[in-house]
């Protein structure tokens, strides 16, 4: 889905209202009618005013529907799979050595001038040396409710990708230096200063790619690393605004788990959701141990495929034996 290079709280003020006993006249000779009761207004507080939500323009709804429809077609074929695979989907100490290779050592995208070109590239093995410090951040348009689920959802992600890979990973609201965000197509286009914030420095092509997602294109994250060290010093996701709850989760999952240093996607990789068919919308048993395995010791941040393969096939005997 991707490549590489969920609060506001509100309270509702009830006003009750008591009523007053009147004590009744004293009883004359002659029937009087009781005088009316007096009746006072009750002053209620007015609730809050609801934050104002800015309008969506036609390309923003549109893309909403296209993208309802689009996860609807996939759930209706089978895919975005959240099973973790099973036993249609076997794979070997071999397949998952290769698999990891060909998904850390390579690169999905190439900078070609301002651009970011879609390319299999061999690449050095990439990942955080550091403990990662993560931040969520809305657009404008994003909802209150939307909000919430989708920051609940990377929290809890990120608290699975700690578990499985080791690297130190916690939520904050300051110093962070992995930004998940969420926008809409009309928040995009108004996030370049923003972005500029984020990543000093960050590249033209980078930015392009980001400012300028094609609608093919369900989310994105880059990972920047310092000078020409391969060790990842800041990372930017950005997941539209406009997804559906299922698609918005398998991007929490793919992007987040890219932005550690599987970088790559490849068709051979099954079970997993570093395939573009879609097969898998959420992390699999194969991808943990494939981040697992990154995280190992035993690799040096830099390495090349050449050096890391072997330690690949021996950690992957390690991880599930078995016939090659």
């Amino acid at each position: 889905m991707g490549q590489q290079a969920a609060f506001r709280l509100f309270s509702v003020l009830v006003g009750l209202a008591g009523l007053s006993a009147c004590t009744p006249p004293a009883a004359v000779d002659s029937p009087m009618a009781a005088p009316p009761a007096v009746v006072r207004p009750v002053t209620r507080t007015p609730p809050p005013a609801a934050e104002p939500t800015p309008p969506v323009s036609a390309e923003s709804a549109a893309l909403k529907i296209y993208y309802q429809r689009l996860q609807n077609d996939l759930l209706t074929q089978g895919l975005l799979r959240a099973d973790g695979g099973g036993p249609d989907t076997p794979f070997t100490d071999t397949m998952l050595a290769r698999n990891f290779v060909r998904i850390a050592l390579f690169d999905e995208y190439v900078s070609d001038g301002d651009f970011l070109r879609a390319q299999a590239t061999e690449s050095r093995l990439r990942r955080w040396d550091q403990p990662v410090r993560m931040a969520v951040e809305f657009g404008p348009s994003v909802p209150a409710a939307k909000r919430v689920r989708d920051r609940a959802s990377v929290a809890a992600f990120a608290g699975r990708l700690s578990r499985v890979s080791g690297l130190p990973i916690r939520m904050t609201d300051n110093d962070a230096n992995y930004h998940v965000l969420f926008l809409s197509e009309d928040d995009r286009a108004g996030y370049e200063r923003r972005l500029r914030e984020l990543v000093p420095g960050i590249t033209g092509s980078s930015l392009r790619a980001i400012m300028n997602l094609p609608r093919d294109q369900l989310c994105i994250v880059i990972a920047f690393s310092e000078g020409n060290s391969a060790s990842y010093a800041k990372a930017v996701a950005v997941i539209r605004a406009e997804h559906p709850d299922m698609l918005t989760l398998s991007c929490i999952h793919e992007e987040l788990a890219q932005g550690l240093g599987l970088a790559n996607d490849s068709p051979e990789a099954r079970p997993s959701i570093f395939n573009d068919d879609e097969e898998f919308g959420l992390l699999t048993t194969h991808d943990e141990l494939l981040l697992k395995m990154l995280y190992d010791k035993r690799f040096s941040t830099g390495m090349t495929p050449a050096e890391a393969a072997p330690i690949a096939q021996e950690m992957a005997r390690e991880l599930i034996g078995g016939a090659s």
